[in-house]
């Protein structure tokens, strides 16, 4: 991956050209008593960091600063860092950089400054300090935390870049230089909508991928005919290749409505920093980040019509949170067929053979169990507490400002990492091998007193009832005990109740 996200042109030289890979590999980190500040504690080398709190000591090898160091002991919660969302912090990387451009052209910071954290955050975007950013996912303040660990680890990184000593924060402060123009109010949420554009590209593409093979699944089985069941009983005939084609076709429904989130995912509230007024931010900041913004992701932002509204707001969080509920209960349903199509070998429907994954039992020789199927469904069932945690996050919030955003961010993250993973590995490890079975299909489906039904044109409701009672009681075919009554012509029998005509929607319409 690059070191360098795409530039912009502006009225700041610096701006106008890539940073040359030479001037970062002189850069060397600042460790140890080679920083300032520094103190022995033990064996392990420290820096002296102060705060409104008063003075905390920092290991000198880290990037981030004494905000974070708080946060670390504060939050022990999950054990699941935010370092486990590298969308999360790609995405601040961009938001980052964005701003720090627009401060340089409306000249709140200067170009030297603007160099120093544009190649930070060229850094952070290319994954460089990835291992940087410890806080609990599940953090008070509203994701206070997680903005500061960012403002910190690229100060620190563009101090080093300057030939400066970490710890120092002159001349790059991670307040009033890297959080210029900014709260976390404001870069926070705009950092998860983009995080979330992120990680649903995966979802959407794993989703298309599922669905396409289902397609060629029903292509192969097009000709190969089956019974058709509502409610578990039996139905009319249908092809294999019809079952499995819708399949594709509700994942190819999904699919749509989740890339038209995207949309909403990119309106922003960004300049409109502690409540949405936009207070400590020159008034042409909000529109001109937005632009800057806009360039270095390749994606279309948009100002948020009221960013008073959108700062406390999660109902994009909520649609989002919805329409991947959505996909995981086709996802689970589509499991839930697989596995009752597949059920037996001998004693269930045996309608389809799904690849044997593993031995399915510690003490029934030769026992397969329908292993990828019932992984997924336990994925889905995951999606459906994300969706209930998200709802309560999204409600939760007080005036201006939502405290959830951080317990939602990382439910939608995670929850969209399980799907795409869980689309993968049922189309891998089960879709692609599915072989249906088309003798045991086409016999129950000419055996089925359900076909009946085709003659309800000819003989009437009742009449075409009273064959199939009569079938079902003597143990014999539709046909055979019809062309006995005589009351349907043998040629019309012979069109009427083949099963493969049956299958198409214009049969059984009468005389």
């Amino acid at each position: 991956m690059t070191h360098q996200i795409a530039t912009q042109n502006t009225d700041i030289d610096v701006a106008d050209k890539p940073l040359d890979a030479a001037s970062a590999a002189s850069a060397k980190p600042a460790s140890g008593a080679e920083a300032t500040g520094t103190a022995a504690s033990g064996t392990a080398a420290v820096r002296i960091e102060h705060d409104s709190l008063g003075a905390k000591q920092v290991p000198a090898d880290v990037y981030w600063g004494v905000h974070t160091q708080r946060a670390i002991e504060n939050f022990a919660v999950s054990g699941i860092p935010v370092s486990s969302h590298p969308e999360l912090i790609r995405a601040y990387a961009l938001i980052k950089q964005a701003c720090a451009r627009a401060n340089a052209e409306l000249g709140g910071i200067t170009a030297e400054q603007l160099e120093l954290i544009d190649q930070a955050c060229s850094e952070m975007y290319a994954g460089d300090f990835d291992d940087q950013f410890p806080v609990d996912v599940l953090q008070g303040g509203a994701g206070t935390s997680t903005n500061m660990n960012v403002n910190e680890v690229i100060a620190n990184r563009a101090l080093e870049i300057g030939g400066y000593q970490r710890g120092t924060y002159t001349p790059v402060h991670p307040n009033d230089t890297v959080n210029k123009s900014q709260s976390t109010n404001d870069t926070y949420p705009a950092a998860c909508r983009l995080a979330l554009v992120f990680a649903l590209r995966p979802v959407i593409r794993s989703a298309r991928a599922l669905a396409l093979s289902f397609q060629r699944l029903a292509r192969r089985s097009s000709t190969m005919v089956k019974l058709g069941r509502t409610q578990l009983q039996d139905a009319v005939p249908m092809t294999f290749g019809q079952e499995f084609g819708a399949f594709g076709t509700v994942l190819d429904d999904d699919v749509a409505k989740l890339a038209s989130q995207i949309d909403s995912l990119c309106v922003l509230n960004l300049g409109g920093t502690a409540i949405g007024t936009g207070i400590c931010a020159d008034a042409r900041f909000r529109s001109l980040v937005v632009s800057k913004l806009s360039y270095v992701s390749g994606l279309t932002i948009r100002e948020a019509n009221d960013p008073i509204a959108a700062t406390s707001d999660m109902g994009d969080f909520v649609d989002l949170s919805s329409q991947l509920k959505r996909l995981a209960v086709h996802l689970g349903k589509i499991a839930n067929d697989i596995r009752l199509l597949a059920s037996g070998p001998q004693a269930g429907l045996a309608e389809i053979h799904i690849p044997a994954r593993q031995a399915g039992s510690s003490i029934m020789p030769g026992k397969v169990n329908p292993v990828i199927p019932e992984c997924v469904n336990q994925s889905v069932f995951t999606i459906f507490g994300m969706d209930a945690t998200v709802t309560a996050a999204a409600e939760g919030g007080q005036l201006q400002l939502n405290a959830f955003e951080p317990v939602t961010v990382h439910m939608l993250l995670t929850g969209m990492g399980v799907l795409a993973h869980a689309m993968d590995t049922l189309r891998v490890n089960c879709v692609d091998g599915i072989k249906p079975n088309e003798r045991l299909g086409r016999e129950r489906a000419e055996r089925s007193a359900s076909i009946a039904t085709s003659l309800n044109g000819y003989l009437g409701y009742e009449g075409a009832c009273h064959l199939a009672k009569r079938a079902l009681r003597e143990g014999r075919t539709v046909k055979d005990v019809a062309l006995e009554e005589g009351n349907v012509r043998a040629e019309v029998l012979d069109d009427v109740l083949d099963p493969m005509n049956l299958t198409r929607a214009h049969i059984g319409g009468g005389r």
